[in-house]
């Protein structure tokens, strides 16, 4: 019998349930499968930095498997569409009897599974699919009339009763197989010719190591050393303890969130509870959070505003300062700051993925979709949920139960979590010469400075009084 395991959003050997399951019959030859779907990538606004640290992963992959006796196979296929029918060819040619793979919720990615999986039970190959993305499988976490929550609260505390109750499993490696697979892996390109990475090759190697193993590194360093101090340190942009960076290792795949919780718990049960665990752990249950939501609300796939009524809302569309926000040229330095930290090293700190994101559509009024495209474009932790859920949080047209519209003023935020605007100068350096108290709004209270630094876009005041009342003409709607 040839098993197939097909590797998708989940590049690694330990805590993988398809492998674990392939790997089950002892005489069962086990090969992996992996696609390059370079025109797929860009339909989805995949990041340049993010495909090359993907592809940089899947060798790593590639090498661990090797010593399981497992060979990955890596097919170029370029769309989802393709993908299907060179699976099936793939699957004859080789004689597989049984392919192994876990979910992918979005939209696109169900509908390919469901296509693939009804053309091969037609030439007898079994299939086999898994809950594996989420901590707590998705139809776990129900309202009492079984429907999908739509607000995090309760949705959290039915998300940790379905934990107690029913524990969490991080699975080991499988053993090496007994025999060497006949087939030979695959080499993987470090990078294509049709898409360009924003960052250099020294800062994805400094930031952003890529493979299993470095991300189980960087989980036992946080967890170690940091993890405790989370809820106090996390909104500092600057703090070098403040954020696990473990959320493009959780994007492609080269770390479970099962792992993160888990490596948690033992921190807690290891030396007491502690708020910054808690926190940490409510930040996992918001990632399960918004792969669900993309379950129970298809429509969010599709470039759709949660809040239906939202969508009658008339965007500005001005190019010209979109650009502006996007080089980080506003005039609002800790937004950007941030932006330039994004096109730098392509991630920006969690507390200014919101700062930036109320900017563009509070501020500017600008359409959310050009900024979460703009992200996936550039972010190497991209994840369609969890970008989707952040923009649609900071633009009021998602799912939130606040009582209030929620508007941030960049000024004060810096002065809050970069009082000393340390984060300023190292990614605005027209700026670093400025006092403490100045470089927060370098050209307010009636400042006479000559500064190379442009004079802020809008009145933060006058611009989200115009949102309000933009929001407030279609609450009836």
């Amino acid at each position: 019998m040839k098993h197939l395991m097909w590797f998708r959003a989940d590049l690694r050997t330990i805590d993988n349930t398809a492998l674990t399951a392939a790997c089950q019959h002892p005489q069962a030859e086990v090969i992996g499968l992996y696609f390059i779907s370079a025109e797929q990538w860009q339909k989805h606004h995949t990041a340049g930095c993010k495909v090359e640290f993907e592809l940089a992963t899947a060798q790593q992959l590639s090498n661990r498997l090797q010593q399981l006796n497992i060979p990955l196979i890596v097919i170029n296929s370029l769309n989802f569409n393709s993908q299907i029918t060179d699976l099936v060819k793939f699957c004859q040619k080789e004689n597989i009897t049984h392919i192994f793979y876990n979910k992918q919720y979005e939209i696109n990615e169900l509908q390919r599974d469901t296509q693939i999986e009804q053309q091969l039970r037609q030439i007898n190959v079994q299939v086999s699919s898994f809950d594996d993305q989420c901590i707590v499988t998705p139809s776990r976490v129900l309202t009492n009339d079984g429907r999908f929550y739509t607000v995090f609260t309760p949705f959290k505390k039915t998300w940790l009763q379905q934990i107690q109750q029913n524990g969490i499993q991080v699975l080991t490696a499988p053993q090496a197989r007994k025999f060497q697979s006949k087939q030979q892996a695959t080499s993987i390109p470090s990078h294509l010719n049709s898409f360009i990475s924003h960052i250099s090759q020294e800062t994805a190697q400094t930031y952003w190591p890529a493979g299993e193993e470095a991300a189980l590194k960087r989980l036992d360093v946080f967890c170690q050393h940091h993890i405790r101090g989370y809820k106090d340190n996390r909104d500092y942009p600057l703090h070098p303890e403040g954020t696990s960076r473990l959320s493009p290792y959780l994007a492609v795949g080269s770390i479970s969130a099962r792992q993160c919780f888990q490596a948690a718990i033992n921190e807690q049960h290891a030396y007491g509870h502690s708020d910054g665990i808690d926190c940490w752990i409510s930040e996992l249950a918001w990632r399960d959070f918004y792969k669900h939501l993309m379950i129970a609300y298809p429509h969010l796939c599709k470039h759709k505003a949660f809040k239906a009524n939202t969508d009658n809302i008339v965007w500005r569309h001005d190019q010209v300062d979109f650009q502006r926000w996007c080089e980080g040229k506003t005039g609002f330095p800790i937004v950007d700051a941030a932006m330039r930290q994004l096109n730098t090293i392509g991630w920006m700190h969690n507390r200014l993925r919101m700062v930036t994101a109320m900017f563009l559509t509070k501020d500017l009024f600008i359409d959310w979709r050009w900024g979460e495209r703009y992200f996936m474009e550039h972010l190497i932790d991209g994840d369609l949920a969890a970008n989707n859920g952040g923009w649609q949080w900071s633009a009021s047209t998602g799912n939130d139960a606040a009582p209030y519209f929620r508007i941030f003023n960049p000024a004060l935020q810096s002065q809050k979590f970069d009082a000393n605007g340390d984060f300023i100068r190292r990614y605005v350096p027209e700026l670093a010469h400025l006092d403490s108290k100045t470089i927060h709004e370098p050209h307010g209270k009636q400042r006479q400075l000559f500064l190379d630094y442009p004079l802020p876009m809008v009145n933060h005041k006058q611009a989200c009084a115009f949102a309000v009342e933009q929001f407030e003409k279609i609450k009836a709607t």
